[in-house]
């Protein structure tokens, strides 16, 4: 059984609303993220977070890298709330938890060369006590991710391509050597020939550096490809959750399905003729938690489901989906 020892950042029933104007602009409350919870361990693995945008993804992304409070639950780094931590606790957070985020230029000041984002990390994490030792760390990190530090040293990230600025974020990962990496739609503004490369070192990563990835994406093929487990994120909340290859093979939840469904097929000989988008229902600007947020598109919606909140039922051996078509099945208790 999983102990808060073995976790290294655990996302803990954690909410997140907003206000926004309502009738008479009096204030209402939309939850961006609903009573998630999640759990990077020591043991390292990749846990892909799918769905549309405006699920939530981001939101609780920010949350876990600090950026942002929740509202209410938990963001726990090693058993302590990050709210709390010291001084020296957030230092140690800090290196411990990185983010790699969607845009590959916008992370980067237009007026230093590319390698400053190298050097500032070995700087603020006193990581080489000599330039020579610097040169050398930040010579092997651009090696490590595929990038030949002759063609990357000395330049300003509007010379690099995407990829190669995104790459050089995971050379940064590699010179720091964190616990878990936080990965916000991390290819989707890359060219397809890199992604797969960049996909690779985030695996290579897990399996040879011991680093947890949190991969967020709504790309479904993306998702199974670097594998582990997988979180299905429907207006905030979880609909549906378990290893990668039982969710994609056996969807349980209507949403998952859908989404599966939306993926067109590679053949051109085949016809897409399979309606998948139901009627456009505008997530409404009210945080109701006594249903069912898929239900306004849900083609398997039933009076219940605008009634209660589904619980998660399990499917299958650590698979779960929240819906009322499972209610023979076991409901998922606080140990798992």
């Amino acid at each position: 059984m999983t102990t808060e020892n073995d976790i290294v950042l655990h996302a803990k029933n954690v909410t997140k609303e907003y206000s926004v104007p309502g009738a008479f602009l009096r204030p209402q409350h939309i939850a961006a993220v609903d009573r998630v919870s999640l759990a990077l361990k020591e043991k390292p693995d990749i846990i892909s977070l799918v769905g549309e945008s405006g699920s939530g993804k981001t939101t609780l992304s920010r949350m876990l890298i600090g950026l942002t409070p929740p509202t209410e639950g938990e963001i726990l780094f090693r058993g302590k709330n990050v709210v709390k931590l010291s001084r020296e606790e957030k230092r140690i957070y800090k290196r411990s938890v990185q983010p790699v985020f969607q845009d590959p230029y916008s992370i980067y000041n237009p007026f230093y060369k590319i390698e400053r984002a190298l050097e500032v990390a070995i700087r603020n994490f006193k990581l080489a006590s000599s330039k020579d030792e610097a040169r050398f760390l930040i010579e092997e990190s651009l090696s490590a991710v595929d990038l030949r530090p002759g063609d990357v040293i000395g330049r300003y990230p509007h010379q690099l391509s995407g990829g190669q600025c995104q790459r050089v974020m995971l050379a940064r990962i590699f010179l720091i050597r964190p616990k878990v990496i936080i990965a916000d739609e991390p290819v989707s503004m890359i060219d397809v020939a890199i992604r797969t490369l960049f996909l690779n070192i985030l695996i290579d990563f897990r399996e040879k550096q011991g680093i947890s990835c949190l991969f967020i994406t709504h790309n479904l093929s993306t998702a199974y490809y670097v594998g582990g487990q997988m979180m299905v994120l429907c207006f905030g909340r979880v609909s549906e959750s378990g290893e990668i290859g039982q969710v994609i093979e056996n969807p349980a939840h209507p949403y998952t399905q859908q989404l599966l469904h939306s993926i067109p097929s590679p053949d051109p000989e085949k016809r897409w003729t399979q309606r998948v988008s139901l009627e456009y229902v505008e997530r409404p600007f009210t945080y109701e938690s006594n249903k069912c947020v898929y239900v306004g598109r849900c083609p398997q919606a039933m009076p219940i489901c605008s009634q209660q909140r589904p619980p998660d039922y399990e499917i299958g051996e650590n698979h779960y989906a929240a819906c009322f078509l499972y209610r023979d099945r076991p409901m998922r208790t606080a140990a798992d």
